[in-house]
């Protein structure tokens, strides 16, 4: 009997895949006495996916009842996690870094739906880098004249403020490379670099000063040990994807119900801007449409031509080889984003 009822599990199981499948394709169709199929929604992870996930479960329960659909958090530990997610189509509508966010989008799986808009003005999103204040590294003329001395925190390679920016601004124009130039490494949150500083296992972290606001309010005697070296220019804007194959109507009404969050006056608004603050996104989110990531597509070359300019090469052939790819890649990226992105955003 055990072995049955395993069975049949299996199979009902199956059955429910399938349906789902098919409820998707048909735009959300679906038999009158059955509920619909969640929408599947990824989550980056602030510091743990429990603690990712709490945060966004407000914002995800009040998008559900605004499409008349449940909305359900896909929260994961790592980068490399919802990127495997997002490749095995397991996530229908996602909050992506600029960098995860064009490539999930060139790769033809998903548009952009809208902006993520955190703070205005100076205060906007930068990346950072950060050591102990009575450490044995203090200064960023240290840190730049002798990177094999010290042991480095950062970010996954997919990573804005944890990696791409401060390889373009700092390490990269002074010939050092960050995967291969210091004592040692430790990759991981934003979170965890911050504490790895504050805790001694680490000498210097890359982090962002969204992140580092976040990591002041949740560990405040571990951020007094902190100190900032380096800031950044702003980043590109993070963004809210959705799966390039959704019927229109749920990109619309997606769309419409990111852009005015937060926007209401009376006792509903406010407590949506309760909900933005959590979220770290004070200004809420922008309706926007592909070109929106030209900035991070650029980044992108820009790290591109960088690396190739700093490598070995076996001749003047091959390296004007590799910066003719670049950009060509690049000039095929821009178009892509110019000429196949999602619905104009209202306003543009």
């Amino acid at each position: 009997m055990p072995t049955r009822r395993i069975a049949l599990c299996r199979c009902a199981c199956a059955l429910s895949l399938a349906w789902a499948g098919a409820a998707w394709a048909q735009g959300g169709a679906r038999p009158v006495a059955s509920s619909p199929t969640p929408l599947r929604f990824g989550i980056l992870p602030f510091g743990g996916a429990v603690e990712s996930r709490d945060r966004w479960a407000p914002l995800l329960a009040d998008m559900g009842r605004a499409i008349g659909r449940p909305v359900t958090g896909f929260s994961v530990t790592s980068y490399e996690s919802l990127g495997q997610a997002l490749q095995r189509d397991e996530v229908d509508i996602a909050m992506l870094t600029a960098k995860m966010a064009l490539d999930a989008v060139t790769q033809g799986r998903m548009r952009v739906l809208a902006e993520v808009r955190r703070h205005g003005g100076d205060a906007d999103h930068r990346a950072v880098l950060l050591v102990r204040k009575d450490g044995a590294l203090t200064n960023l003329a240290d840190l730049l004249g002798n990177p094999g001395r010290w042991r480095l925190a950062r970010g996954d390679s997919r990573s804005v403020s944890g990696f791409i920016l401060p390889q373009v601004e700092l390490f990269l124009p002074n010939r050092i490379a960050i995967e291969t130039a210091f004592r040692s490494e430790l990759v991981d949150t934003h979170q965890a670099t911050a504490l790895a500083v504050a805790n001694g296992d680490a000498d210097v972290a890359t982090n962002n000063t969204t992140d580092l606001e976040r990591f002041r309010e949740q560990f405040p005697v571990e951020a007094a040990r902190l100190q900032v070296i380096w800031t950044s220019a702003p980043t590109p804007q993070a963004q809210i994807v959705l799966r390039r194959d959704a019927p229109p109507e749920l990109h619309r009404r997606l769309q419409a119900f990111l852009a005015g969050y937060g926007r209401a006056s009376g006792p509903r608004g406010d407590a949506e801007r309760v909900v933005l603050k959590s979220l770290h996104a004070s200004l809420g989110y922008e309706a926007e449409d592909d070109t929106a990531l030209l900035p991070a597509a650029e980044l992108e070359y820009q790290l591109a031509w960088q690396r190739a300019m700093n490598a070995s090469w076996v001749s003047d052939a091959a390296k004007q080889a590799r910066l003719q790819l670049i950009e060509q890649t690049y000039a095929r990226q821009v178009a892509l984003l110019k000429g196949e992105g999602g619905a104009v955003a209202a306003g543009k």
